[in-house]
């Protein structure tokens, strides 16, 4: 996918987002393709056209994704699979094992320092799912957020979780790393990922949990908890959970209530119904 197709999606998401959203408020009226087009202000045939391009199946099939009794359905499923498989690493397809990620979280003292001597890189890259903030260092890939508000806020939000670091835009080197990360065939296994986490033992611990989630499953934080052996502990996960620094390539997304419901996402239920219901159409 080249630069021009990123923009384009970047703005179709935009009003898939709208879409979305809108059917967040009404959907107790179980609301038209008619209607949700026009509650984002277009004919059902140009809604019907950009949903396709952006998501590659009607809306009517991605809708069926992101509903309760399909969530619910896939809950039953992650829970078997848990039972089966999960201890031995979940070498299932998803997208993050074809990536080939590695994780390193900071030592305890490099912890005490909040980054005191790290230099971070970062840029802003158009992606399917809305503009977003990456930053990396020398090892490895340290943020990644969507950007939920404007581009400083974001800014700061990275500034304030490594205060004592040194700062530089380098828009090049992030937007190849950007470019690998949402690129639509997998990367080249010998050439990994490298994550660099500033995280507490625990919060570590339960982002390493994250990534054995394959695309196209849904686990509760009950699940998680389970997994890392404190099932006492599911605020504490979902606290953890929710500060992921690292989003999409530590799928967060992928941990939903244990009813089924679909919220508790950083950066906005919308775009974590977006990204769930982009991976299931891609693993269907």
């Amino acid at each position: 996918m080249d630069k021009t197709d990123f923009f384009q999606k970047t703005e179709d998401f935009r009003r898939i987002e709208k879409a979305i959203q809108h059917l967040e408020s009404n959907f107790r009226d179980q609301p038209n393709l008619d209607e949700i087009a026009a509650g984002i202000h277009l004919s059902k045939y140009h809604f019907q056209r950009l949903f396709k391009r952006w998501a590659g199946i009607s809306p009517t099939q991605f809708l069926h994704y992101l509903t309760l009794d399909y969530t619910k359905q896939k809950l039953a499923e992650s829970r078997s699979l848990l039972d089966t498989s999960l201890d031995s690493g979940l070498s299932g397809p998803g997208r993050l094992h074809d990536l080939f990620v590695t994780f390193e979280a900071m030592t305890p003292g490099e912890y005490k320092k909040m980054g005191e001597g790290i230099r971070i890189e970062f840029g802003f890259y158009p992606t399917p799912f809305g503009e977003c903030l990456v930053a990396v260092t020398t090892r490895g890939v340290c943020h990644l957020g969507f950007i939920s508000e404007d581009r400083e806020t974001a800014l700061e939000l990275l500034r304030h979780h490594w205060p004592r670091a040194n700062f530089l835009a380098n828009q090049e080197s992030t937007r190849t790393i950007a470019q690998n990360i949402f690129a639509v065939e997998p990367r080249n296994s010998g050439h990994p990922f490298h994550l660099f986490l500033k995280g507490t033992n625990f919060q570590t611990q339960v982002w390493q949990a994250l990534l054995t989630l394959p695309q196209g499953k849904v686990f509760s934080y009950q699940d998680v908890a389970a997994y890392i052996g404190k099932p006492q502990s599911v605020r504490a996960v979902a606290n953890a959970i929710a500060v992921n620094p690292i989003g999409y390539l530590i799928p967060c997304h992928r941990v939903i209530t244990k009813s089924g419901a679909i919220h508790r996402y950083r950066w906005g239920t919308a775009r974590k119904k977006a990204i769930l219901g982009w991976e299931a159409s891609s693993c269907c």
